[in-house]
């Protein structure tokens, strides 16, 4: 048992070494949170402020143009690296799964299952490896967000700070389950790195960063709210905002920032009923511990059908 439990244990840290020595893998990995912050600041930035100064405008009567362009900025500053953080948790431990399909291509793979460890082992130490260095490059990210941030005007408290960390933790997790299990069907490099570009993509667009979701069709939302990036953006949206938002539509009426929040996919409704940040937290994290399980399933069934 000893033995199985540190093989495990080696598994987990030789996946992390390899991707840590890689530097374009980690270079690349903080190339996709840069694209991402550029897109939002240099063609989406403007846009979002200048809503949030119409509906000010528009509901608020007299005011301070000065203070409300100010605060719409940071909201939307605070609102786009929520998404960022979304993002990071699937390209970052997705690029990491890549050294099993690497390990598939050179053989490896075959020499840790015939080893005396189960692949239930194996497919922990994959997933865990990718867990952590997804969690951890999102954290950085949180870090450094934080610092700009703050350079811009303002931070974001260390209790928010706190609550983005296990939501990180719950994202990067689910991720990286589903990332191996995405493993299960995929064998060559070539076609793990057009799955990585194609959902590097679309996480963009089913966590409404590139487009908001008051501007999508309502069918394609309610598909939206069946998937977990939408809710992943939701939550993590939903905390950091939450001050910058209060700030920002002080004085109009609540329904202004809860349509606002609506649309920008701060909040998620299911059937008219706002879904609590617990309750999307808990669906994350079930759905990444059954998905944990299945792919575990799945690699023991192989396993017997290869003997």
């Amino acid at each position: 048992m000893k033995y199985k439990a540190n093989a495990t244990g080696a598994l987990l840290l030789r996946n992390m070494k390899i991707f840590l020595r890689d530097r374009g893998a980690v270079f690349f990995s903080l190339l996709s949170m840069l694209i991402v912050l550029a897109l939002m600041l240099l063609f989406l930035g403007n846009m979002n402020s200048d809503t949030i100064v119409e509906l000010l405008k528009t509901y608020g009567g007299a005011r301070d143009a000065a203070a409300d362009r100010a605060n719409a900025d940071h909201l939307v500053l605070v609102w786009a690296l929520a998404g960022i953080l979304l993002v990071n948790c699937v390209t970052v431990t997705m690029t990491v799964m890549g050294n099993l399909i690497h390990d598939e291509e050179e053989g490896k793979l075959a020499s840790f299952y015939i080893a005396p460890v189960s692949r239930a082992r194996i497919t922990l130490g994959y997933i865990m490896s990718a867990w952590i260095i997804g969690a951890g490059m999102s954290l950085f990210t949180l870090l450094v967000g934080n610092l700009l941030l703050y350079g811009n005007g303002g931070g974001l408290s260390a209790k928010t700070c706190l609550s983005l960390a296990g939501m990180i933790l719950a994202n990067s997790f689910l991720y990286a389950a589903l990332s191996y299990l995405f493993t299960l069907f995929v064998h060559s490099s070539s076609a793990w790195n057009g799955l990585l570009t194609v959902s590097g993509t679309l996480v963009g667009f089913l966590g409404g960063i590139y487009l908001s979701m008051e501007m999508l069709p309502e069918k394609v939302c309610t598909v939206m709210k069946l998937l977990p990036v939408l809710h992943g953006a939701s939550m993590m949206r939903r905390v950091s905002v939450q001050e910058a938002l209060t700030e920002t539509f002080l004085g109009l009426p609540a329904a202004v920032a809860e349509g606002y929040s609506e649309g920008m996919g701060i909040t998620v409704s299911v059937n008219g009923e706002i879904l609590s940040v617990s309750t999307q937290l808990l669906f994350v994290v079930l759905l990444g511990v059954g998905i944990t399980v299945v792919s575990a399933l799945i690699s023991m069934r192989r396993a017997g059908r290869d003997r």
